[in-house]
């Protein structure tokens, strides 16, 4: 198989790394930090008009109809510049969600929106268990003539402070099987009853306890059927999982690319610390990390464009990915020594990312465990 870009994925890749280059500098993503909103409106809008958002979605949803392997290409340069925004919660997360499972009316009253960067969405999932398994849903929706009733609290909600609207993992029916009667729901974020709080994050991202208090839905705001939410959960957690590779790729790569540049100019001895056996087997090791990520990750992106089951594929992808993306920025860090640590280096901005999706959807155990299951064991 042939995985060399297109000339079109090349123009995408360039045209992506140069916006980025410009647009989102350092200096900016050290703002967003600090920033409440954790990303710029303007940015925002700026990649919405390169098309960004809706860039798998069909063109009658305003979006490009692109590949997955053409998004693939775009989360890479955005996590090479770790771009701040709520693009993987809104656009992967959510919108892929309805674009797949949603009724007609619901596509065409979210999609369009996001698209147009006019909507942010959040995945509201995980509990104070902060597990990825259908026995950590323990918020319960219960129906109440043509509504149903929302309470609970959800933790570790991804940009859930500036959504508009968020999809919601909730409890429909008890028994003995867990995935049985789970239903999702689009919620308003401005519904009477929810209260959303920012949590305080070492990752630079943005992640809110949002709790439900007596929150009225219709039944129209199903997406899917009622207590058979879980496959569609499940299929969420595998696409939002493989979403953050090629952005930790794109990270991991940049953590190198310093590392080396580092080496070949720091001299000690009088000679570049480069030329010694030790650092040496830290960059190429880091190399053969990230070549090995990147063969995962597009032949995995591939499998999705076709369809093809790739359930193990994408865990593999991520187990690895995650360890490749904290391994290069921890031997970033030694070889850049004592500055490697300061915050005014670059550096520690790749590492807090890289500790935060190596947990997100699933740290590489979690995915392992899920090969072996995939692998019969």
């Amino acid at each position: 198989m042939d995985f060399a870009l297109s000339e079109q994925q090349e123009m995408l890749k360039n045209a992506a790394s140069e916006f980025l280059a410009k647009e989102c500098t350092k200096k900016l993503v050290r703002e967003m930090e600090k920033d409440e909103k954790g990303y710029s409106p303007e940015l925002w809008k700026k990649m919405a008009d390169l098309g960004w958002m809706g860039l798998v979605y069909p063109e009658k949803y305003g979006g490009s109809e692109l590949s997955f392997i053409d998004l693939t290409v775009l989360l890479e340069q955005m996590g090479r510049a770790i771009a701040p925004g709520p693009f993987l919660s809104t656009v992967v997360s959510c919108g892929t969600a309805i674009l797949k499972y949603g009724t007609e009316a619901q596509r065409k009253e979210f999609l369009p929106p996001i698209a147009r960067g006019e909507m942010i969405m959040a995945l509201a999932l995980t509990e104070a268990s902060a597990s990825y398994d259908a026995s950590g849903i323990k918020v319960k929706a219960v129906a109440e003539g043509s509504n149903f009733v929302i309470n609970g609290t959800k933790l570790f909600v991804t940009d859930a402070h500036v959504a508009g609207c968020f999809l919601v993992a909730a409890r429909t029916k008890s028994g003995r099987d867990k995935q049985d009667g789970i239903t999702l729901f689009l919620v308003d974020a401005r519904s009477p009853g929810v209260k959303c709080t920012l949590l305080q994050s070492f990752t630079g991202g943005k992640k809110c306890e949002v709790v439900f208090k007596n929150v009225r839905v219709k039944k129209a705001d199903i997406l899917g059927k009622l207590d058979q939410g879980w496959k569609i959960v499940d299929d969420i957690i595998q696409l939002s999982a493989f979403a953050q590779c090629p952005w930790m790729l794109g990270g991991a790569q940049q953590a190198l690319e310093m590392a080396v540049a580092y080496a070949k100019e720091r001299r000690q001895f009088d000679r570049p610390i480069g030329s010694f056996q030790a650092i040496q087997h830290k960059c190429a090791n880091t190399q053969v990390d990230v070549a090995a990520a990147r063969d995962f990750i597009y032949q995995t992106a591939w499998k999705i464009d076709q369809k093809l089951p790739c359930k193990k594929d994408i865990s593999m992808a991520k187990a690895w990915t995650s360890e490749a993306y904290r391994k290069a920025c921890v031997e970033g860090i030694q070889i850049h020594g004592g500055i490697g640590i300061t915050q005014d280096h670059d550096m520690q901005l790749y590492y807090r990312r890289a500790k935060a999706m190596e947990i997100a959807f699933g740290d590489a155990d979690y995915h392992l465990e899920l090969v072996a299951q995939e692998m019969g064991l």
